[in-house]
């Protein structure tokens, strides 16, 4: 009988467990935060309710104007990745997203896969797509996602190196996948936590139908407001005045 009581109370505590995040799952979710937490940023350690919107991408004349009609309408900044090759075609829409007070990331110039090309080329692309972001904004950035997410230990360090801090996402709507309005905005209810960043996109392959991505946008942000959340930038969501 005693034993029969053992394996009930251990199944219990199993039980319990698998519902606890502990650090070792960190480790296994976001392991190169865990281990270089002064570069790599994929979710803020925080119970205060804030979230931080991104973008990736873009700019581009179709769907960046729409999402930033829905955020204007909210109030809510956020941070854009942009690719250098889009903003060398669509100058005045890049423009547009840093008067709107939205932050400006670096997203490589043209969308390589960096586990693939290597250190030398993520250095490569960063610089590249840093000289056209000054050129048409007059401002230096150093906050970087790679494509895909796309990252080893080797590009970290480089990019501890160069004063970069890696942005990743803790939610991932895919909305690049034709999604449905209803569908991302399920997507972003579901994984929601405090300190999350979540992945959009503001531009796609000119195939890629991204006005999900606003619909979305524009229901969501009153019913996470209502909920008690508070939406950040990237700069602000790490800074230390959030966090205490």
């Amino acid at each position: 009988m005693k034993f029969i009581q053992l394996i009930q109370v251990l199944f219990i505590i199993i039980a319990l467990n698998a519902f606890i995040p502990t650090s070792s799952e960190a480790a296994t979710h976001y392991p190169l935060q865990m281990k270089y937490p002064n570069i790599m940023l994929y979710k803020a350690d925080t119970n205060k309710k804030i979230i931080a919107l991104t973008f990736d991408d873009g700019p581009d004349d179709r769907f960046t104007p729409q999402i930033l009609n829905v955020l204007k309408k909210h109030n809510v900044k956020a941070t854009f990745f942009f690719l250098g090759t889009r903003i060398h075609k669509y100058p005045d829409i890049a423009k547009k997203v840093h008067e709107d007070g939205h932050v400006i990331g670096n997203h490589t110039y043209w969308h390589p896969e960096l586990t693939k090309t290597g250190v030398n080329n993520m250095v490569w692309e960063i610089e590249k797509n840093e000289k056209e972001i000054q050129n048409v904004l007059q401002i230096k950035t150093k906050l970087f996602r790679a494509p895909y997410g796309a990252l080893n230990e080797d590009h970290v360090k480089k990019l501890g190196e160069m004063g970069y801090r890696g942005i990743g996402w803790s939610i991932d709507t895919e909305d690049w996948r034709n999604l449905s309005a209803k569908e991302i905005k399920q997507s972003i209810i579901n994984g929601l936590h405090p300190g999350a960043i979540v992945l959009m996109h503001s531009a796609g392959h000119w195939t890629q139908n991204l006005s999900g991505t606003a619909e979305a946008l524009d229901e969501v942000i009153p019913l996470l407001k209502k909920k008690g959340y508070m939406f950040v930038t990237i700069p602000e969501m790490f800074s230390d005045d959030m966090l205490k």
